[in-house]
């Protein structure tokens, strides 16, 4: 499965695995790849409506995730 955008990659791995350290990943990635405010917001709803378990799924279908 591809990425909604493959162009964006963030570092997952040797980071911190909590949600909000994954959260601030993506969407700091997000606004430096120049995406709206509203696209970021729509992913930051989508990601934080399940367990970290659906955030980590979302990052990964939005983002490329290493």
């Amino acid at each position: 499965m591809n990425p909604k955008y493959p162009n964006i990659t963030v570092q997952l791995t040797g980071q911190d695995g909590n949600a909000f350290m994954v959260l601030g990943l993506c969407q700091r990635a997000a606004k430096e790849a120049g995406l709206s405010k509203e696209e970021i917001d729509s992913f930051l709803q989508e990601a934080t409506s399940g367990d970290h378990d659906h955030l980590l799924q979302t990052a990964m279908r939005w983002f490329n995730c290493q």
